[in-house]
């Protein structure tokens, strides 16, 4: 663990380094504009000699353009003259820059997760239960998010749906033998229910179709076949059945959605509830959230004295409607946890509170609009970059970096959010997830199990807050 946790530690050095070696070769610049000139007449003149055969012609481009990209690569021979250039280019790369550069800043890259993975190699294998048939692309896109998390996570799948129909999607994505593997391996488990609750059906219809696949997999929990469950189908439906079917923590009103949003430091991100399960709410139910959230932050999220938030439009505490007066009083008077005050908007990706409370209706329009921030930053970023070759060389460097950033703000990488406030861990994914998002969401399913979350959340009943 020390050496794993050197490497990253060391790994901004390696690269200033790097950076350092091309400052001081001063004839780096001037060498890769005469490769690049040298290279596109070598193009050239290799599209001319094969002109007269079509399918050549292709070849010949693709040759062309690889030698391309490595004279740009080599350094010494261009000086001299661009036909030594072409014709030993390739092997200069492979002798100077390459190993150089392009090796080290791969193994620094391979580093990136070494402590994610040592830690879920030392938790054990827990049993959860998928509902299978919700999603805007079930069951094949669920089934291979959770054929991945088995491979990655100690964890076993109960997979509920409608049998035939998850065969056929393993057929169709290649997935059936993976998929018999598993099943004969015992690490999945195929469960069969009835049709599921669509994407615009009420809330209400899980009391109808108490075969629907989410009814199913809440019943696995109830009945002790399964530590957790998850769900990317109707968040409405997903928030009844978990009432109906494993009931409410003992003096919790009602339950929230909490969601984990990235913050300036990428090892401290910030727990924001309820983003979407109540959209009007009491002062008492944002009390409860807070209560409910500082217990995640300090198991799950393991920040010994979480700061709890209140979002509002300023900090000071005459500020906001009447729900945000009302509930700052609440907050204010608690003692069983730090509360830091108001939180404003620009406030809640700063690091500075590590909960942060709201209604569902404040949170949910939060949470959608960060979604959206990780694409647009990308492209922003794409589009002020140096055109031409010399910015090609800068944007191979930054490369790693851009696909970290995009990482770290892209909302499939969490995958799933918690539902707060009922007797069992309950995570709720997006519609529209695909595999990233089912196999990050599973592994937040797992990290609240191993960390005990239930057995602390059921403390609270003891609050005399919440028996009053």
């Amino acid at each position: 663990m020390g050496k794993e946790t050197a490497q990253k530690i060391n790994k901004p050095r390696a690269i200033r380094r790097l950076v350092i070696w091309y400052k001081r070769n001063s004839a780096v610049t001037s060498i890769v504009d005469t490769a690049a000139s040298s290279a596109a007449t070598a193009s050239n003149v290799a599209g001319n000699v094969v002109s007269s055969a079509g399918s050549v012609v292709t070849t010949a481009s693709n040759v062309a353009g690889n030698v391309a990209g490595n004279v740009v690569s080599s350094a010494e021979s261009v000086v001299n003259t661009a036909s030594s250039v072409v014709s030993n280019a390739s092997s200069i790369a492979k002798n100077t820059l390459q190993p150089l550069v392009f090796d080290p800043l791969k193994r620094l890259q391979n580093n990136d997760n070494i402590l994610d993975r040592v830690e879920e190699s030392q938790s054990k294998r827990i049993w959860i239960a998928v509902d299978g048939m919700g999603g805007d692309y079930a069951p094949g896109p669920i089934l291979e998010g959770c054929l991945e998390a088995i491979s990655r996570f100690p964890i076993n799948i109960k997979f509920v749906g409608k049998i035939e129909k998850v065969k056929d999607a393993a057929e169709k994505t290649g997935l059936a033998e993976l998929l018999e593997n598993e099943i004969d391996n015992k690490r999945l488990e195929l469960i069969d229910s009835g049709e599921p609750i669509g994407m615009n059906e009420e809330a209400t219809s899980v009391r109808k179709k108490k075969k629907a696949s989410i009814n199913v997999a809440m019943d696995l929990v109830r009945n002790n076949k399964a530590e957790a469950v998850y769900s990317a189908g109707n968040s409405g439906a997903m928030m009844a059945s978990a009432i109906f079917r494993i009931g409410r923590l003992k003096g919790i009103e009602r339950p929230a959605i909490g969601a984990l949003f990235p913050t300036r430091d990428q090892t401290r991100p910030v727990l924001v509830l309820d983003v979407g399960a109540n959209t009007d709410c009491k002062p008492s139910y944002l009390h409860q959230f807070a209560l409910l959230g500082n217990i995640y932050a300090k198991d799950v999220l393991q920040v010994q004295k979480p700061k709890i938030g209140l979002l509002n439009i300023g900090e000071e505490e005459c500020k906001g409607n009447d729900l945000s007066l009302k509930t700052f009083e609440l907050l204010s008077s608690e003692k069983s946890f730090d509360f830091g005050g108001n939180c404003e908007g620009r406030d809640v990706l700063s690091g500075s509170f590590d909960v942060v409370v709201c209604d569902g209706f404040t949170g949910n329009i939060l949470l959608k609009f960060l979604e959206s921030v990780g694409g647009v930053l990308l492209d922003i970023l794409r589009s002020e970059l140096p055109r031409g070759r010399r910015g090609k060389v800068g944007s191979a460097f930054l490369k790693s970096n851009l696909l970290r950033i995009k990482k770290r703000l892209d909302h499939a990488e969490h995958g799933g959010a918690l539902l707060l406030g009922v007797n069992g861990i309950c995570v709720i994914g997006h519609g529209s997830s695909k595999s990233l998002s089912v196999v990050s969401a599973l592994r937040l399913a797992h990290s609240a199990v191993n960390h005990g979350v239930m057995d602390n959340l059921n403390q609270l009943q003891k609050l005399q807050v919440l028996n009053s």
